[in-house]
């Protein structure tokens, strides 16, 4: 028999999430990909500093994550979790003020089982209400929920899976009618009963994979998964293909890029994964394109589809609010390909006949009167938002007609 949250009201078979959270995709830092369980209260203070002075904050990145591994093994004696007093000396409230005053939010993580991933503390089945009161009077802005530790009283099936993180949802909802307080919730059951199809009916974003790991094979299977996926992305429900790997030195900074702009391109959470306190300027200058973050971010909410995929060589189209097309050139293979289509393909539209194509990568704008023919070297992408052309195309300014896509001088 499932085990009971004591004083948690049910909600049926469903807690919407609140309205007005997430309505684009969330964007920060979590600890894991970079630290795992070597995670300090200190480590967290440097990077909500770094954020500031990096020009992080300012670029859309607001969340402060701290993954597994924070807590005590041992709940106090009101049943609460409680923050490992070595690592968190001076708790977790006091770590969320201090995110706070920067201007940035704080998440935590739990699991729902009886322990979490790394079996370094308790998880929150049976306590989701206790836990999400504790949360809330903590300050916390984000949970991320994973899926480890025994499910005393649940079947491991679908309806199991979705009965043990609708309790967390209800007590969230719960604590939001009793405090005000708002939490986005992040269901981490890594793909296993395809959330896409119930998730979205309780949290903000649901993982769609296992964990990505830092090297090239993996982000690519990931991607492949994910991208499929568009039709369920929406304000407010997302897609999740996991934390950025960008800079933890698995992948080359070319191939960096590309993880960094398929994500954008799949209007997924982007999550810095890396210790900003070692970050190179290549992969500073990656997590600052703003570019590629106001596609990510693009009102709108619409995941980019596939418009083709020949052999490993594919064409994504994202729709952008007010009339503009992001479209992506990914070549997955591992020599230079050239990779075609055309602005009708990609379903932009314009009043005149041509379009700009301005690269969010080398900033260069080109003009088309339709084509899109791009080289593009292996494992790489290249990225560009197609808006409609300010002044009639001109056949007479292109050269040689066969040659339809040139660069406009700015």
């Amino acid at each position: 028999m499932a085990l009971a949250s004591p004083g948690l009201i049910s909600r049926g078979s469903t807690s919407a999430p609140e309205e007005g959270r997430a309505r684009t995709p969330p964007m920060g830092w979590n600890d894991w990909n970079s630290f795992g369980c070597d995670i300090t209260q200190q480590d967290v203070m440097d990077t909500a500093d770094l954020f500031v002075s990096t020009g992080l904050r300012d670029a859309g990145y607001d969340y402060i994550n701290v993954d597994d591994c924070w807590a005590s093994r041992y709940r106090d004696a009101q049943g609460r979790l409680k923050a490992d007093p070595v690592d968190f000396p001076d708790g977790i409230k006091f770590l969320a003020d201090y995110v706070h005053k920067r201007g940035l939010k704080f998440g935590i993580y739990s699991s729902a089982g009886s322990y979490t991933c790394a079996k370094a503390q308790p998880g929150s089945l049976g306590n989701e209400l206790i836990d999400a009161r504790t949360f809330a009077a903590w300050g916390v802005d984000y949970l991320k929920y994973d899926n480890c530790g025994t499910q005393r009283g649940y079947p491991k099936t679908r309806a199991g899976y979705i009965a043990r993180y609708q309790v967390m949802a209800d007590a969230i909802a719960q604590v939001h009618d009793e405090t005000g307080k708002s939490l986005v919730y992040s269901i981490c059951e890594w793909g296993n009963w395809q959330p896409w199809n119930w998730a979205g009916k309780q949290s903000n974003l649901w993982r769609t994979t296992n964990d990505i790991v830092d090297n090239y094979p993996s982000m690519l299977k990931i991607f492949r998964t994910n991208v499929a996926l568009a039709a369920y992305a929406r304000p407010g429900a997302w897609n999740d293909p996991d934390m950025l790997q960008v800079g933890n030195g698995g992948m080359t900074d070319a191939e960096y890029r590309s993880h960094f702009s398929l994500w954008a391109m799949m209007a997924a959470p982007l999550f810095i994964g890396t210790d900003l306190r070692d970050a190179s300027p290549a992969t500073m200058s990656t997590f600052r394109n703003r570019d590629l973050i106001a596609v990510d971010q693009d009102p709108l909410g619409r995941q980019a589809t596939v418009v083709s995929n020949n052999d490993g060589l594919y064409v994504l189209s994202k729709p952008l609010a007010y009339g503009d097309t992001a479209v992506a050139l990914f070549n997955s293979r591992k020599t230079d390909r050239m990779i075609r289509t055309t602005t009708a393909a990609v379903g932009a539209t314009g009043l005149t006949p041509g379009f700009e194509l301005s690269d969010l990568w080398s900033k260069t704008v080109y003009e088309t009167d339709g084509d899109i023919s791009f080289e593009v070297p292996a494992h790489q992408v290249r990225v560009f938002r197609v808006s409609a052309a300010k002044e009639v195309w001109r056949p007479d300014r292109v050269p040689d007609l066969r040659q339809r896509v040139l660069p406009v001088q700015r």
